[in-house]
């Protein structure tokens, strides 16, 4: 058993605790709470029959500060890896505006060193998602950033299809004088491969009634839990007619939408909350480099949570690097967002997106004991991660 005591506990779904402690057992929190006049036996039964016996590993916090581990919820980590250039580069596949079949996993080099800097910045989880070159792009997956083989790594296999609207899968095919050129063709080649897998679906249904076999087709195989409902659609979006038009598709086939990036999300913040759409936010600290980045602000997370949508923040690593997503977090909350709303932005909020908030993102009995301890409040610029835990075990100190 592992006993993190004499901390200020950040479980995220709750108020903060002084005088904290967290107890871990089999790599699950078993017990959490306020230990300020009975010490860390004051947890639990359990935890105080462990301590009498000897079975417990004691580690104390020095009044430092102890949250879940972070979570970022959009990035390309190991797939556009860190100084190695284009041979590291695998997370747009230039060739068809079309490329559902592809996986993120499949091209994810888990000896990127972006990976144990994430780690070593707090950062236990993160999604993997192809570029925004196509217009869909294929299947992100969540990893831990700990491992050295990447199905060891994986926490969710499929959170959701990576699809893109606006500048860039424009410029990608324009200069290839093929379409999409237009947002109106970007549209289009939505509904037209959204009815295609819906379609495909029936036919399935259809012939196995009968005992019949449809051949395969990959690219719609892997488009049908999108038009089931099943996981989401993970829509890069800048502007605000950009996430108008992902809003409008998404309502005409019943989807599941997260927005990624959502940099004029400020503008329709009412409509995202009326429609229950999730928002990816960043990445924040990067300059205006294309059109659609004009009205990119720190406010913008902060519209979005003060009006009922579910916020993460992202450093959509490499364009930001991955070990900044505190400093997004805290200069979210310069511009408008609470302590807590900023804070779970990195944890709780991007868990519950990417289908992990039963398991990650706060620190509560019957959760993983991903855990982090810091010398001062986490979005304190100064505070240094002092130690990480991945399921209760020790992996930087």
């Amino acid at each position: 058993m592992l006993i993190i005591h004499n901390v200020t506990v950040c479980p995220v779904s709750a108020p903060p605790i002084p005088m904290g402690a967290v107890a871990v057992d089999a790599g699950r929190i078993i017990a959490v709470g306020s230990v300020e006049e009975g010490g860390p036996g004051a947890l639990s039964p359990l935890v105080a029959e462990a301590l009498r016996a000897g079975r417990a590993v004691l580690v104390d916090g020095e009044r430092g500060f102890l949250t879940p581990g972070l979570i970022d919820a959009h990035t390309h980590l190991g797939i556009g890896e860190e100084a190695v250039g284009v041979e590291g580069s695998d997370y747009n596949e230039r060739t068809h505006p079309v490329t559902s079949d592809l996986r993120a996993i499949d091209g994810i080099n888990p000896e990127d060193t972006a990976i144990p800097r994430a780690l070593h910045a707090g950062v236990t989880a993160a999604c993997v998602a192809p570029g925004s070159a196509n217009v869909i792009g294929g299947s992100t997956v969540v990893i831990r950033t700990h491992g050295t083989v990447v199905d060891d790594m994986v926490l969710n296999p499929n959170a959701g299809m990576k699809a893109a609207l606006g500048e860039n899968p424009k410029n990608v095919y324009r200069s290839k004088d093929k379409a999409p050129a237009t947002r109106m063709a970007i549209a289009a080649l939505f509904r037209e491969w959204l009815a295609k897998a819906r379609d495909y679906g029936t036919k399935q249904a259809r012939a196995a009634e009968k005992g019949d076999f449809v051949e395969t087709d990959l690219k719609l195989e892997a488009l049908l839990p999108v038009v089931r409902g099943e996981i989401p659609l993970r829509a890069h979006a800048h502007r605000a007619d950009d996430i108008a038009t992902i809003l409008r598709i998404a309502r005409e086939f019943s989807l599941r939408l997260v927005i990624e990036h959502c940099t004029e999300g400020h503008k329709l913040a009412g409509r995202l909350a009326d429609a229950g759409v999730p928002a990816i936010v960043g990445p924040s600290m990067n300059g205006l480099t294309k059109v659609e980045l004009k009205e990119k602000s720190f406010d913008t997370a902060g519209v979005l949570a003060r009006a009922g949508v579910l916020v993460a923040l992202t450093t959509d690593h490499s364009v930001m690097h991955i070990q900044h997503l505190p400093v997004a977090a805290a200069l979210a909350m310069k511009a408008g967002m609470t302590a807590d709303q900023a804070l779970a932005a990195i944890t709780l909020n991007p868990a519950r997106i990417l289908g992990l908030g039963d398991r990650l993102g706060s620190i509560e009995p019957g959760k993983e004991g991903d855990l982090v301890l810091w010398s001062g409040h986490p979005l304190d610029v100064q505070s240094r991660v002092a130690r990480v835990w991945i399921s209760g075990r020790v992996v930087v100190e």
